[in-house]
């Protein structure tokens, strides 16, 4: 499962010095991954209401792995609904809980952080992160609007940014 919160692991015993060079440094845009697709997941909210990430395709996706226990994750999250409420129909920013146990955490993170914007979904097989080859929190996905990957950041990143918005808004703005 999730190693940690915002750690960057040493390097694997595969990987080579080359490729662990070129791997993009914690809080940084890595377009590594790009034209991955986005896995195949079933999320839910507290009250059991279901999504299929499929079924968003059409829109650019911002997918936002985090948890409560996640001090980076936390400082993000307000960041995260600001978007989500600035961008409004042109992208789904879409945070995805990765804490176990009762989802009635989430719902009281969520009112205490006064998070407005963003529904409270929660990945209740916690196999989301397999899916994208995430091993620390937080981690953001971009999807384009046909589910394809164009970047990524692990670990924390400020939303409020010009580098952040900038990002964004080149997948937004993509056809």
């Amino acid at each position: 499962m999730l190693s940690g919160c915002d750690r960057s692991g040493d390097e694997s015993p595969q990987e080579t010095k080359a490729e662990a060079s070129e791997a993009a440094k914690p809080g940084e845009i890595d377009r590594s991954h790009a034209g991955d697709l986005m896995p195949a997941a079933n999320l839910a909210d507290p009250e059991g209401t279901v999504l299929n990430l499929g079924a968003l395709q059409g829109r650019p996706v911002l997918l936002n792995l985090w948890a409560t226990w996640c001090a980076p994750c936390v400082k993000e999250m307000p960041q995260l609904d600001q978007m989500a409420a600035d961008y409004g129909e042109e992208l789904n920013v879409v945070t995805v809980s990765q804490d176990m146990g009762d989802p009635a955490k989430i719902t009281a993170f969520f009112k205490k952080n006064d998070i407005n914007s963003l529904p409270p979904w929660i990945d209740p097989q916690l196999s989301l992160g397999e899916g994208i080859g995430a091993s620390t929190l937080p981690v953001t996905v971009m999807y384009d609007r046909t589910g394809q990957e164009v970047w990524r950041v692990t670990g924390e990143l400020d939303w409020s940014s010009d580098k952040a918005r900038n990002a964004v808004q080149e997948v937004v703005d993509m056809l």
